[in-house]
């Protein structure tokens, strides 16, 4: 996961100077939920150059087994540093317009929040409202960015902050940085690296925001793809695809929502199985059955697809912990050579 440099879009000190300001701390109003957004909040309040004088994110949900309302990661960061949390359903009511308002940013930063800001919204900073996407704007626009770079094979990703504008991350460009996505990546390796060069780069932007000294850079609409949001049964793998294929799927549907199948066993009982993800083995020889699960080899479990054998490292029946090839081959194949 090497960090490549893009062009720099900065441009000469007095771009924009009619929204330039002293160098002063910028009153920041932040704007967001899960850990991804948390880890950027974290990096901003060790910035010397912001002021951040309330914290948004959505309202408690009831989880787990209990149902019990769990304060979101970006609200628990708030709170470790006395930090005022306000947590409306929307910004329907005017009330919550107003109490926005009330706070008198400098810039709002919207990083992974999960509303859509109405335009009362984005007009109430003074200077701009900033949001930190996760993806090399406009590839990926919407709200699942990491996981389909991944499933689509990339080889590159990064970080964008753009000026927000009512339209779905349409807005021009401050600052872009590009992550490589190596063969072994998956989305939650991915998802932690990109939070902490979002956290770098919003810093740059404000940093910038502070002298002047920056440019926005249109996007061009023709280059625009869109990564719409994950559902759970997009975790259910096809064997009979290419392996590499399906080797993009696991790794973008890990660690949620898991890529899985089902697999008859010797006894006729058909289990689900979570699948780990692996690596692209050798061709089939002879042909097998896409699906057919091949047992260990070379300490992997191996399973057949449309062209190759797909070996990975453990696989989790449902309802059960995760197990290494030789524990299901033994467990499950009753196969314990």
């Amino acid at each position: 996961m090497d960090e490549i440099v893009l062009e720099d879009m900065s441009e000469t000190a007095g771009e924009n100077s009619e929204d330039s300001v002293s160098l002063k701390k910028l009153r920041t109003v932040f704007m967001g939920t899960p850990d991804f957004a948390a880890e950027v909040l974290r990096i901003i309040l060790a910035f010397d150059g912001a002021e951040v004088v309330g914290v948004y994110s959505q309202p408690d949900r009831p989880c787990g087994r209990g149902r019990q309302c769990k304060p979101s990661p970006v609200k628990m960061v708030a709170l470790e540093n006395d930090i005022d949390v306000y947590q409306p359903l929307n910004f329907k009511e005017q009330a919550a317009i107003d109490e926005l308002a009330a706070l008198k940013p400098d810039v709002l930063v919207v990083a992974a929040y999960g509303l859509i800001l109405p335009q009362t919204v984005l007009d109430i900073p003074v200077i701009h409202p900033l949001n930190v996407h996760a993806s090399l704007l406009p590839q990926w626009r919407g709200a699942a960015p990491i996981q389909r770079a991944i499933e689509n094979g990339d080889v590159v990703t990064g970080i964008s902050i753009m000026k927000m504008e009512a339209g779905l991350d349409t807005g021009p460009v401050m600052v872009q940085r590009a992550l490589g996505i190596g063969y072994n990546d998956h989305a939650g390796t991915i998802h932690d690296e990109l939070a902490k060069l979002g956290g770098i780069c919003i810093c740059e932007a404000m940093a910038r925001v502070q002298t002047g000294a920056y440019a926005l850079a249109p996007q061009d609409d023709t280059l625009a793809t869109y990564a719409r949001k994950l559902e759970k049964q997009e975790g259910e793998i096809d064997w009979n695809r290419p392996a590499k294929a399906i080797h993009n799927q696991i790794r973008a549907m890990y660690p949620w929502p898991g890529a899985f199948f089902e697999w008859e066993n010797p006894d006729g009982k058909t289990i689900r199985l979570n699948v780990t993800p692996g690596e692209v083995g050798e061709d089939e020889t002879p042909k097998i059955a896409p699906g057919t699960v091949l047992g260990e080899m070379d300490g992997k479990l191996g399973i057949a697809t449309a062209d190759k054998i797909y070996l990975t490292p453990e696989v989790k029946p449902q309802g059960k912990k995760a197990m290494d090839a030789t524990a299901f081959s033994c467990g499950y194949m009753k196969n314990c050579n």
